[in-house]
């Protein structure tokens, strides 16, 4: 059954000249000893796209599920698309190769689908602290290049750049960006972005496409995505879960789409977006939601003795989020900012 569900998955071509499902399992906040057993049942009921990273702390983990799913004759490696990114502290160009060459080992592979310049905010550590690299992200995209004539991964391309970031990018590139990987869902549509990335041939994965409401920094009163009230009507009347609204969503627009979950109830659930579709007045509906950018790490920092919760990164010369740049523009400017706590 899981090979008859895969071949129902849609897939779309990259400038790279390969294909990636549209849909596919997030491993963001999937702890160790949850994350093996998601990612095998994932395989095993037809997702053929796994979405991972250095930084989440379980690529070994996820590694072990892919060579028994292999092994056991489930899928074959070239059927599964598995994407990985580049952490903050690696931008240096020396300092690519080796950092991929640590994800292969630790996913067991000889190669990614895809591998992203995780975020254009680049740190490296002086002294016990981390201060903002000033390698340019054009110099760290050559180096993604070579990783890509290395025969290392199919496809590169970026996360959580902005549009000038991006066409910073593709002004230097050699290999075009194949991929942007922004936060997405019904509160932040992202639309703009979206529209200028399609219209340079880059294909757009959403993530925390159900809001991410268990991320570690969630504040008391924060708006809820899945109960918001045109979510849960659309989903009602469709016989449909408020998450597999918000998974449909990108579908609609042709965006790739990586909800996460070690639940297998849950794994199926957002699996199962292949049977109906919204309306126009549907995703209208959605798109005029709130706005609110939740994944955004914070930290709280004192100005004229008074704490205040503010971006973590947000003194970082290549901080991506023009709207959060202006909200905390002023605060932006003190020296109270320059923290060690990056």
């Amino acid at each position: 059954m899981g090979d008859k569900r895969a071949s129902l998955v849609p897939a779309l071509k990259l400038s790279s000249g390969h294909s990636m499902p549209i849909i596919g399992l997030g491993t963001w906040k999937s702890k160790p000893g949850k994350v093996e057993a998601a990612v095998k049942h994932a395989i095993e009921y037809g997702y053929r796209h796994i979405d991972c990273a250095a930084i989440y702390g379980n690529e070994v983990e996820v590694g072990i599920a892919l060579k028994a799913c292999f092994d056991s004759g489930v899928c074959k490696r070239e059927e599964v698309f598995i994407t990985s990114k580049l952490w903050n502290t690696k931008h240096k160009p020396e300092d690519v190769k080796p950092a991929l060459e640590k994800t292969l080992k630790d996913l067991g592979l000889k190669y990614l689908d895809l591998y992203l310049i995780h975020w254009p905010t680049g740190f490296e550590e002086k002294d016990g602290k981390f201060i903002a690299d000033s390698t340019p992200n054009t110099e760290t995209w050559k180096a993604m290049e070579k990783c890509v004539e290395a025969g290392l991964v199919k496809s590169i391309g970026l996360s959580n750049f902005n549009k000038a970031q991006t066409e910073d990018i593709l002004k230097a590139a050699k290999i075009k960006p194949a991929v942007n990987q922004i936060e997405s869902n019904p509160f932040i549509p992202q639309v703009d972005l979206i529209n200028f990335c399609k219209n340079n041939g880059i294909e757009i994965t959403a993530y925390s496409p159900l809001g991410s409401g268990d991320r570690p920094w969630v504040a008391e009163g924060e708006p809820k995505l899945l109960e918001e009230k045109i979510v849960n009507d659309i989903a009602k009347r469709l016989g449909k879960t408020a998450a597999q609204v918000c998974i449909r969503f990108q579908i609609e627009r042709g965006v790739i789409v990586i909800p996460k979950s070690v639940t297998p109830s849950r794994i199926e659930s957002n699996f199962e977006v292949f049977d109906s579709k919204l309306s126009e007045e549907d995703m209208k509906a959605l798109q005029t939601s709130k706005f609110f950018r939740s994944c955004v790490p914070v930290k709280t920092i004192t100005v004229d003795g008074k704490s205040m919760v503010v971006p973590r990164d947000l003194a970082h010369p290549q901080f991506p989020f023009e709207e959060l740049l202006e909200k905390f523009k002023d605060i932006r400017k003190l020296n109270a900012f320059q923290s060690k706590e990056n």
